[in-house]
């Protein structure tokens, strides 16, 4: 997106003065105060001068290979790790390549700050022809995002930072565009508020750069839970015959509470895909990820009560046969930071607008005197024993794969695409933590984002990372494969190889239609990988796999793993795999 026949007098921006602060300079400081570590981004001759304040600050700058990735590696950045993940987009061309990302981040709820250039002020919207012209930048990109904000003038930078985040703090979070005009960037913002000077706090040898952030940046939370309702939901609990509580991803950072607030009702407890982990793979009161399917479906259709707590009960996550099956038919008791999403798709009985942690707290409060006996666990028990009776081998085989490297990785994370493994591992795979398991098969369901993403986590996180993604879907984005090697990453990418659109051909062979579009060429990935200095191997046997894993997690280079979907050694393994362990 540069122009190499432009010269540097020709660009669109001239340097500021050497005295001057610009509004591109102060900007990067205020993402500092507010706790920002990496940006992610491509520089592009209108968002150069973004950079120029970089180096005096400690944020690190990572350069993928398309905006798309920038999107996906900010996504999985968060997931990881709980910190917001920031990008740098250039102005048209470069914004309408991360909606993808952003879409994906909208629906999963995951906050991201997506801060472009736009033409300068007077030639904003003009339909002139200027370089990377839009019609609309904004209202295209506010359709992607809670909100998209035009920084006008310097002197409006600090409000439109606090607002973002103050959404990602209080509300249901979500990505944020900012766009900047090119010459608003290079404006002088020395006489704007700057953000507080927080040397004090760090020449605390007992204060962080968090704890510091924490100390003076005003706090925004999410909404506490009305103690009225709290004790309308626990005499609906009491009351209760067969009561059933689902967890969603709004409960991923609750603590040790979320089990035992299941523990206090006693109730079967489901976990939707971002959920995983909040409860221990073997409680007895967890029924894992199973809410589409039979069995799991009737005990919520059969509960005379279901609490649903950071959920937004959606079809990627209750209805991922998409056959329409999934019924609540007890009161519905829904727990939401999102007054709107109390309401949708599902109308709730008693709809509590509140933080996850704050109202499962208070409802441990007011039952930890007086547990609940719902004998669950005799419930629970049959439904697990049904579960595992109606397991394929190709089921057990692919999430026996996934828990031989969780046991053998110590706090591994997977990121997945839209794949095999994927499908089979958000129903049957049990994490050890939250933030372990995440995809992109839920919500907007992209392809691409299992390798950008896993980057991401694993720049985030600073732990192990496999990212899981198919022989199809990895060539959205396989460059991003390079970014992780520049950056010395020892990022497993375990390729599921199918020969093309596996899961869509197969839709399609069931469905009688012709096999048009999906078996497509696959590269061979062996040279691929050595020219994007990467590592490669083909593993075709269990103990090849831990070999192979023993040393390469601790390395300096990415490295694929190729599996082919059809290799005996999956069944083979299939055979030994246990189900909530």
């Amino acid at each position: 997106m540069t122009h190499s026949l432009q010269t540097p007098s020709s660009l669109p921006n001239s340097a500021p003065t050497a005295s001057s602060l610009t509004c591109g300079e102060l900007l990067v400081q205020w993402l500092e105060y507010y706790g920002v570590e990496t940006v992610f981004g491509i520089p592009g001759v209108h968002t150069v001068e973004l950079y120029r304040g970089l180096p005096n600050t400690d944020i690190r700058h990572v350069t993928p290979r398309h905006e798309q990735g920038a999107g996906f590696m900010a996504d999985g950045y968060y997931r990881a790790s709980g910190k917001v993940g920031v990008c740098f987009i250039i102005t048209g061309p470069g914004m309408t390549n991360i909606m993808t990302a952003m879409a994906q981040a909208l629906a999963d709820s995951i906050p991201m700050l997506v801060i472009s250039s736009v033409n300068k002020v007077q030639h904003t919207g003009s339909g002139e022809g200027h370089l990377h012209e839009l019609h609309d930048q904004q209202g295209m990109v506010s359709k992607v995002a809670l909100t998209s904000k035009t920084i006008w003038q310097p002197e409006s930078l600090p409000k439109v930072i606090a607002e973002a985040f103050a959404l990602f703090n209080g509300a249901r979070p979500g990505p944020v565009h900012i766009q900047l005009p090119i010459d608003v960037i290079t404006a002088d913002a020395s006489h704007v508020a700057k953000p507080p000077d927080l040397t004090p706090y760090l020449n605390s040898p007992a204060t962080s750069q968090t704890d510091a952030n924490s100390s003076t940046l005003p706090r925004v939370m999410r909404p506490l839970p009305h103690p009225a309702q709290l004790d309308l939901i626990i005499e609906q609990l009491k009351s209760a015959k067969n009561p059933v509580l689902l967890y969603g991803g709004g409960c991923v950072d609750v603590n040790h509470d979320a089990q035992k607030l299941a523990e206090l009702i006693d109730a079967p407890t489901f976990l939707t895909i971002n959920a995983k982990g909040l409860l221990p793979p073997a409680h007895p009161l967890s029924l894992g990820s199973n809410q589409s399917l039979a069995v799991g479906r009737a005990v919520i259709s059969e509960a005379d009560l279901v609490l649903a707590i950071g959920t937004e009960l959606g079809e990627t996550d209750y209805d991922v046969f998409f056959n329409g099956g999934f019924q609540i038919n007890g009161t519905l008791i829904r727990i939401d930071c999102d007054a709107q999403q109390l309401q949708r798709p599902f109308r709730a009985d008693i709809a509590l607008l509140s933080d996850a942690q704050m109202a499962i707290s208070g409802l441990c409060t007011r039952l930890e005197n007086q547990p609940l006996n719902h004998q669950a666990l005799v419930r629970v028990a049959k439904v697990k024993q049904a579960l595992i009776e109606e397991m394929t081998p190709d089921f057990a085989g692919q999430n026996a794969l996934l828990q031989l490297i969780r046991d053998e990785v110590k706090d591994v994370i997977f990121v997945g695409d839209s794949t095999q493994p994927v499908y089979s591992g958000n129903l049957g795979f049990e994490a050890l933590a939250t933030r372990r398991w995440f995809n992109s098969s839920t919500g907007f369901g992209t392809l691409g984002y299992g390798l950008p993403a896993a980057i991401g986590a694993m720049i985030g996180s600073k732990s192990p990372v496999v990212s899981l993604i198919g022989d199809g879907g990895i060539q959205f984005t396989i460059a991003e494969l390079i970014c992780a090697a520049e950056l010395e990453l020892p990022l497993i990418v375990l390729l599921w190889n199918n020969q093309g659109y596996g899961e869509i051909r197969r839709y399609m062979e069931e469905g009688g239609l012709p096999l048009i579009g999906v078996n497509i060429k696959t590269p061979n990935f062996e040279p691929l990988a050595a020219g994007f200095g990467a590592g490669y191997r083909r593993i075709t046997a269990k103990q090849q796999l831990l070999d192979a894993l023993q040393k390469d997690i601790k390395g300096t280079q990415p490295i694929i793993y190729e599996i082919d979907e059809a290799d005996e050694f999956l069944l083979e393994m299939g055979k030994t795999f246990t189900c909530f362990s």
